[in-house]
């Protein structure tokens, strides 16, 4: 990775923010990411949460318990630094050294590997995370950046409808 990914990554967390995250949400992410898991035959685990909540989790064939420590590991980057782990591993590819290297934090609780994103709340930053493991990690990362574009783009929460949940 060099600087000008690095900064198209955070141009894409940039645009990637929310009006607002109910429970209603995180059904709609979740159930959008299985679609698309089930119409590519992706063998993934998909997990939401908002805070310390799990709302939203699959598991689809192919996929294992491995999957999920997989999404455990992401997961703590995006609490730990508010951006996408793949875009923690890319900033310090980019300082020419890797995350297990350099970031002093033990390889079997954090993995700056693509595929968990932060879900991020206008007015209010990171509110939660979703992931996705199972795939190469750009993958995996892909695939969650389709959903939330395709969820802002085409959903009630774009259209600020009400909801009974706040964020």
């Amino acid at each position: 990775m060099n600087d000008r990914e690095v900064s198209e990554l955070e141009a894409q967390e940039a645009r990637l923010v929310l009006p607002r995250f109910t429970y209603e949400d995180a059904w709609t992410l979740g159930t959008l990411l299985v679609g698309m898991a089930r119409e590519r035959e992706a063998p993934v685990a998909i997990d939401i949460r908002r805070g310390p909540q799990q709302l939203f989790h699959c598991a689809l064939p192919g996929s294992s318990a491995d999957n999920d420590a997989w999404i455990d590991r992401k997961r703590r980057v995006v609490e730990r630094y508010g951006v996408s782990s793949f875009l923690v591993g890319a900033r310090f590819r980019a300082r020419g050294t890797t995350f297990e290297e350099s970031s002093r934090l033990d390889p079997d609780r954090y993995a700056a590997h693509g595929g968990a994103f932060p879900l991020a709340v206008g007015g209010a930053g990171v509110i939660g995370s979703v992931t996705v493991s199972g795939l190469p990690q750009a993958e995996d990362h892909a695939m969650v950046v389709e959903a939330l574009e395709r969820l802002i783009g085409g959903s009630p929460v774009a259209a600020g409808s009400p909801s009974p949940a706040a964020s």
